[in-house]
């Protein structure tokens, strides 16, 4: 018997197995699915980790700097509110003398010279929301409701000096018309105001109440009677 030692892998007589070309690449994808498995897990953390934090500053970036604007234009949007507010207060002290409200008796028309300085006034302040910037939405809803409410009567006044050159008898029905647009526009300018009474609150700026002149019978909101600025 040689001195040689026999090697074995197997039952006596069988042959070592050998892996088929199949089997190597099956092994070779289960090692690489095993792979990734562990890496994937430590990259997405460091990955997840470093966009978190940019993207975290930018929205608190954008944020503030929104909240920069809309504070500033509160400030300029309650100036405005002011300016338009004061040249339409003779509008409506005048047109209330031949249309009144709630069936008082009216009086006596305006002359179409004074009638003509409504619309130039009326006119100027729907020109001067005509090109709103852009701000936040609660900027927004006041600025709009505003710029509603000036288009409201100033199409009332129109109407009003339609009514003058109409004849006698078509000059009530327009009137009437004029009336009930004059009584949408101030209901309108209300709400828009309130809102914008809050605007300044929420700022810390205090109350601002820039409210057009309303009767009983308008549906209009009125000053919640807080001091002006606190």
């Amino acid at each position: 018997m040689s001195n040689r030692t026999k090697l074995r892998s197997g039952p006596r007589g069988s042959t070592p197995a050998v892996p088929t070309s199949a089997g190597r690449r099956l092994a070779m994808l289960a090692l690489a699915f095993a792979l990734g498995a562990l890496l994937a897990g430590p990259i997405g953390a460091v990955t997840a980790g470093g966009d978190e934090a940019p993207m975290g500053d930018e929205v608190a970036r954008l944020r503030a700097a929104e909240a920069r604007r809309d504070a500033a234009q509160i400030v300029d949007l309650t100036a405005q509110a002011r300016q338009v507010q004061q040249s339409l207060v003779p509008v409506l002290d005048g047109f209330a003398v031949a249309v009144p409200v709630a069936g008082a008796v009216p009086g006596p028309l305006a002359a179409r010279t004074v009638v003509t300085d409504w619309q130039t006034a009326t006119g100027a302040a729907v020109e001067g929301f005509a090109d709103p910037p852009s701000a936040g939405t609660g900027v927004n809803i006041a600025r709009s409701g505003l710029a509603a409410a000036v288009r409201a009567l100033d199409l009332a006044v129109d109407t009003y000096a339609a009514a003058l050159a109409a004849p006698d008898a078509g000059r009530p029905p327009l009137l009437d018309l004029a009336g009930r647009q004059r009584d949408v526009a101030v209901a309108t300018w209300s709400t828009a105001a309130t809102q914008l009474d809050v605007l300044n609150v929420d700022a810390g700026h205090g109350h601002a109440h820039v409210f057009l002149p309303a009767v009983p019978g308008q549906g209009a909101l009125t000053s919640d009677g807080a001091p002006e600025g606190r």
